[in-house]
């Protein structure tokens, strides 16, 4: 037997090598052949008739929308009158709109408002853009570089809380429906605007009312666009260009409340193990044993190799070549919280509530966990998941609240939808690339998944890592020329809907 170990040796580094050379060969095929993902539509120009200015009236009706404070607190607590009185100021800032025939408005619930523009057309699929007036409460005012309800502009840059979550959507898909109609275009397909006045508290008298008005109807949405991730400067390692992440998804939530029971007593006289004790270590276990990762098989696949071609070359090399290299992408994704939420269903310990007094053993301990669930996973999946890691018949979980994450929408070339709105964002943003991706975070579209399959969350503007922090935080801004690219992209987008849902591309003015 031994006579031949040098012959099997032989054979074995042989095998090993044929195989490295045919991998190696099939890697480098792959990287230098994948198919770019990309298009190259018609570039929007200032220079275009159907442009549309960030004028001075333009600005001045966007900065007088942000002075309105529409604060949603929590679930059912908001600013009524603001509310009120922004719904005035909207009814009387586009009168072309309001006064036109094909024109329909409702208001939903109180405060929330559902409008209805009549295309010409009515055998082809209405779609819906979709944003709210609603925004969070203010934090750190004194920290603020421009008052945080002034619409101040300095520096080129529009302050105040929601230029960035939402009224920019709002009110920049509004002045290009204005803008469309003052030209005397009737759209060929029916367009629907919903702007819900509860998105920041989950929608539920807002968006969930417009949700049930529209169903009630059997009404049947080609394609619905809300908030969502931005175009990224410098937010994808490996890519020179901005990339616009249209989100095709949303991770689900699970609350879940872990308690323990046990003797409680003087603390002189404590028992081998506490409920404290033991609900820590069960804590810990779950931080200790993350979820699996789910790298490759939902949308952050995709979202890597859409801009496979456009990467550095050993960026490159691994997004073209996912099917090999997935483990090693997933395990430096598990490194950085920012990645590792796209890799799998997060665990975050939130709470932690247990003792009554310094010498007193508590005899009950509760601590509450929030999960993220990954698009391809199920809200049984994570608790059968804990249970199986805490594997403690003494600490009970309860579900406290959750959401299923939400269905995948269509993309890529095959989708129609996906595949206009690609190029209505490559219109306007001509140097970035576009990819899918998921949401992290949810918006109140989990009241319309039963109106379309395909709905998708993007905002028209860019983003560089230092603005991150204004979301939802200190000197929330938005760049006057990001406002004229909102204004521009919506317009756009309702020209693109005109045509039936193929891949064509418009120019400009040969429509109207």
């Amino acid at each position: 037997m031994w006579t031949n170990l040098p012959r099997v040796l032989t054979l074995v580094v042989r095998g090993f090598a044929l195989t490295l050379a045919v991998l190696t060969t099939v890697v480098v095929i792959r990287t230098l052949t994948f198919p770019s993902y990309q298009t190259s539509p018609p570039e929007c120009k200032t220079t275009d008739p159907d442009f549309i200015p960030a004028d001075e009236e333009r600005l001045a009706r966007f900065t007088s929308a942000i002075q309105f404070q529409t604060v949603s607190y929590e679930r059912g607590v908001g600013t009524p009158q603001e509310l009120l009185k922004f719904v005035r100021f909207i009814q009387e800032s586009f009168p072309t709109i309001h006064s036109s025939p094909l024109f329909r408005r409702e208001v939903v619930g109180n405060y929330s408002l559902l409008y209805r523009v009549k295309g010409s057309d009515g055998s082809l699929e209405p779609y819906m853009l979709a944003s709210h007036l609603d925004v969070v409460p203010i934090t750190q005012e004194a920290s603020w570089e421009a008052p945080p309800f002034s619409g101040q502009v300095q520096d080129g840059c529009i302050y105040g809380r929601g230029t960035i979550d939402a009224k920019h959507s709002l009110m920049g898909s509004l002045e290009a429906v204005e803008f469309l109609l003052s030209r005397g275009h009737q759209p060929k397909r029916t367009l629907y605007l919903a702007f819900g006045h509860d998105e920041e508290t989950g929608g539920h008298f807002g968006a969930k009312v417009i949700g049930d008005v529209l169903t009630e109807r059997e009404e049947k949405i080609a394609f619905i666009l809300d908030e969502g991730t931005p175009v990224g400067d410098g937010l994808m390692p490996g890519v020179s260009k901005p990339v616009a992440m249209v989100s095709v998804s949303e991770k689900g939530i699970v609350g879940v409340k872990l308690k323990v029971q046990a003797e409680g007593g003087h603390g002189s006289m404590p028992a081998r193990k506490s409920a404290i004790g033991i609900l820590a270590r069960a804590v810990q276990k779950l931080e200790d044993n993350p979820h699996p990762s789910m790298f490759g098989t939902g949308p952050e696949a995709r979202m890597l190799e859409y801009v496979a071609t456009e990467m550095t070359l050993p960026y490159r090399m691994l997004a073209s070549n996912l099917w090999l290299f997935s483990p090693l992408v997933a395990w430096v994704y598990a490194k950085k919280p920012q990645t590792n939420a796209f890799a799998r269903t997060t665990t975050a310990l939130t709470s932690f509530t247990a003792g009554v007094k310094d010498n007193v053993i508590a005899p009950e301990a509760e601590a509450v966990v929030d999960h993220r669930i990954h698009p391809m996973q199920t809200v049984e999946e994570v608790l059968e998941f804990d249970r199986k890691v805490i594997d403690d018949a003494r600490v009970m979980l309860e579900v406290k609240g959750s959401l299923p994450p939400s269905p995948v929408s269509p993309h890529g070339k095959d989708s129609p939808t996906y595949t206009v709105l690609q190029e209505t964002i490559q219109q306007i943003f001509p140097d970035a690339l576009v990819t899918p991706t998921f949401m992290v975070a949810n918006t109140d579209t989990r009241h319309y998944w039963n109106l379309s399959s395909a709905i998708y969350r993007f905002n028209p503007y860019v983003m560089t890592p230092s603005d991150l922090p204004r979301f939802h935080g200190l000197n929330e801004r938005i760049s006057v020329r990001n406002y004229e690219r909102v204004m521009n992209f919506y317009y756009h987008l309702i020209v693109n809907m005109d045509k039936p849902l193929e891949v064509k591309r418009h120019g400009h003015e040969d429509e109207l």
